[in-house]
């Protein structure tokens, strides 16, 4: 069912990967969305590949594998697109800790003695984005492809009949209600602030207490500090309490990045549910898919969610297949 007019709702890392997928197998595929790509929360992700706040599941480390290949791929085929591989640590507080990324990511025993006090850790290389830089080349790669952009309100998915053949809801934390089909959608409200990088090359991530997760992550135009993992908190507004915290965390592993300028602050809701939906949604006016709950992990899922949404919009309907 190839040359198909689809639209996609959403201009995030998920948008956009996906609206790639569809017009590279050849469909007509026009972006729908309030914000602009840099105004959504995948321009606050970390954008480091790394699994967090994501089902595990066959299919999920099927995209996972996937979205990894081709941010690789991306990294050493057009440096333009901000995509970087990183080498850093993941530092480990628990005395199980789930090293099941390792069966993508090659990953050593980190040094005890660069690691807090009685923590375990791994070391890899693995793609980090400068999302300023890598969300407008994905939206100038779609363009180039045909993809026109549209920035609309919507919403009914079922009011893009007659106007669509089909339809991908990849709202982010907003898709469950947009569809009206599905109230498990719960935001993870994630705070990070940017400063100068002082030279930080290797990027850092302790997943220490609670409502906080600790992340150093350099990009070409900043280095993110990060961060917040507030389960159903809404305020987009920075908390300057958070802030100081963040700041305070960050200080104590890696000591250089103590009193730095700071370059902006930004809050982002993570669309986290308990599996991930990426599956057609029945009884609707025109074909939908739906591809939303990628939780902390959407630049980690995205261009495997891209393929998966692509493949099931070139599948027969059902009627055909029995």
């Amino acid at each position: 069912m190839s040359g198909q007019r689809i639209a996609v709702v959403g201009a995030g890392v998920i948008g956009l990967s996906t609206a790639h997928e569809l017009a590279a197998a050849g469909h007509d595929v026009t972006v729908l969305a309030e914000l602009d790509p840099l105004d959504t929360t995948s321009a606050v992700a970390g954008a480091i590949w790394f699994p967090y706040a994501a089902e595990r599941s066959a299919a999920v480390d099927a995209m996972l594998a996937s979205t990894l290949a081709r941010c690789t791929a991306i990294a050493g085929d057009h440096p333009e697109a901000g995509v970087d591989l990183r080498s850093g640590v993941i530092i480990e507080r628990s005395a199980e800790p789930d090293r099941s990324w390792t069966a993508w990511a090659h990953a050593t025993e980190a040094d005890a003695s660069a690691l807090p006090p009685g923590a375990t850790g791994m070391r890899t290389t693995v793609p980090l984005a400068t999302m300023s830089l890598y969300l407008p080349w994905l939206r100038d790669r779609c363009a180039a492809l045909g993809v026109r952009f549209e920035r609309r309100a919507i919403h009914d998915p079922d009011a893009l009949a007659g106007g669509f053949d089909a339809a991908v809801v990849a709202a982010g934390v907003r898709s469950g209600a947009l569809l009206g089909d599905d109230t498990t959608v719960v935001p993870i409200r994630g705070q990070v602030v940017r400063i100068e990088n002082p030279g930080v090359e290797e990027f850092v991530i302790d997943d220490d207490e609670g409502d906080a997760i600790t992340y150093l992550l350099p990009r070409r135009d900043c280095l993110v500090l990060g961060g917040t993992h507030e389960v159903g908190a809404t305020s987009l507004e920075p908390d300057p309490a958070i802030e100081a915290g963040i700041l305070e965390r960050c200080a104590r592993l890696v000591p250089v990045v103590a009193g730095r300028r700071i370059l902006s602050r930004a809050v982002g809701l993570r669309p986290w549910r308990p599996t991930l939906r990426v599956e057609p949604v029945p009884g609707r006016a025109l074909p939908i898919v739906a591809a939303y709950g990628h939780g902390g992990s959407g630049m980690t899922l995205s261009w495997g969610t891209a393929e998966r949404v692509a493949a099931l919009l070139d599948a027969p309907p059902a009627q055909e297949r029995s």
